[in-house]
């Protein structure tokens, strides 16, 4: 009876490519499957020669003795591996061998698909090695950063809120993603960065930083988002240009002060605050400063506390008179204290200004001479309304003279 041998059937059942698609100058791990399909571990065959029977027990085992990977080329760039085995043995049958090899694509190639192969040479005489093509993907797309809530123009008050996208325009998953704001002597970011960790392929998130200006002109917004490509870092970059003005968002605006206060007397000084920001912001509180030591205002301070964007809240103050002196001018500034994230901000102080004038008897204060311009109008309206009269008396008297 003739002998019957199954050759090993070896094949490569799996691979892996870590990341899926790789950018130029990127490297990669491929981890490969080997099998030997073969469903027994011996072949049995037997022969008689002069009535004697020979029995003969052959291994399926395939023995392996290097597997490497071919370079796939893009005219002088390329697509290559920097390991390969030697001497690996033999794999029984049934047997799975995993084998992890790291491939380089060159800077600069270009976009598209190369397919490097693994080759698999086999020690046992009349067995086939292996040779497998695997499909790697180059491709140039990016994580970009995309201005999605940025004013064109930024007040230099407090700090200003703004929004960036993020854009995986990739096939693949990336890592470790990070966006970073650049600081510089004319701006300040908050917070320093951001880590999303990963974005999936075709997604997009979105990140907020606080934006605050240090002095007043056109400057660029510039940020640098950060990702991993399987191990590979990459970078990209976005410039927003903003104009730094000095329009305050939040500021004092003065709502009634009167020019002049009869001393003696309490003025009222009254101011009204608003909030212009599209955020909120808290522990708001408008502060009197005067420049005589005789002037006295109370209270000292007037705490609003937390403001939502476009509310407007007033502020009372009330000056003593007492102590100044008639005929002199007392000037006043006020300014706005506020908190807006962690950081403390002042507005440029307003200014108002007070001229203390002879007090008018039963007078409590204001405009000066008030009851008396009013006084003097009624005289006045009597007056014409008399003249009227007498006008009217004298037309009759000389209707009946006549």
């Amino acid at each position: 009876m003739p002998a019957s041998f199954a050759e090993p059937s070896v094949i490569i059942s799996n691979y892996e490519l870590s990341p899926s698609v790789l950018m130029p100058g990127d490297d990669a791990i491929l981890t490969i499957t080997i099998d030997n399909d073969e469903s027994t571990a011996t072949q049995t065959s037997q022969s008689t020669s002069g009535g004697t029977t020979t029995t003969i027990v052959q291994t399926t085992a395939a023995t392996i003795e290097k597997i490497w990977i071919t370079t796939a080329y893009d005219g002088d760039k390329q697509i290559s591996a920097s390991t390969y085995y030697e001497n690996v043995g033999a794999i029984g049958a049934g047997v799975s061998l995993p084998i992890v090899f790291k491939i380089s694509a060159d800077e600069n190639i270009s976009e598209g698909w190369y397919f490097p192969k693994v080759k698999i040479d086999l020690l046992n005489a009349g067995h086939q090695d292996v040779s497998y093509p695997i499909p790697v993907k180059i491709s140039n797309s990016t994580i970009n950063l995309i201005s999605n809530d940025v004013p064109s123009k930024i007040s230099i008050g407090g700090s200003t809120s703004i929004s960036l996208t993020t854009v995986n325009n990739r096939e693949n998953s990336v890592d470790s993603v990070t966006v970073t704001p650049v600081n510089n002597d004319n701006i300040e970011f908050s917070p320093k960065s951001i880590f999303l960790e990963s974005i999936d392929s075709l997604n997009s998130e979105d990140v907020s930083f606080s934006v605050i200006p240090k002095t007043i002109g056109s400057i660029n917004l510039s940020f640098i988002i950060s990702f991993k490509n399987g191990d590979n870092i990459h970078e990209n970059s976005l410039d927003v240009p903003v104009e730094i003005i000095e329009t305050l968002d939040v500021a004092p605006v003065i709502y009634n002060i009167p020019t002049y206060i009869g001393k003696g007397s309490i003025g009222r000084l009254r101011l009204e605050v608003y909030n212009a920001k599209n955020e909120g912001i808290t522990g708001v509180i408008v502060t009197p400063t005067v420049f005589d030591e005789n002037v006295r205002i109370s209270p000292s301070q007037y705490f609003i506390g937390s403001m939502d964007p476009d509310d407007v809240f007033s502020a009372s103050f009330d000056i003593y008179t007492d102590n100044l002196e008639i005929g002199q001018e007392y000037t006043v500034d006020f300014k706005v204290t506020f908190k807006q994230d962690e950081n403390f901000y002042d507005t440029p102080s307003i200014t108002s200004s007070v001229i203390i004038v002879k007090p008018v008897q039963g007078s409590t204060g204001g405009v000066p001479c008030m009851s008396g311009i009013i006084l003097l109008i009624i005289v006045i309206i009597a007056i014409g309304i008399y003249f009227i009269f007498k006008k009217r008396r004298i037309a009759r008297w000389k209707r009946k003279i006549l």
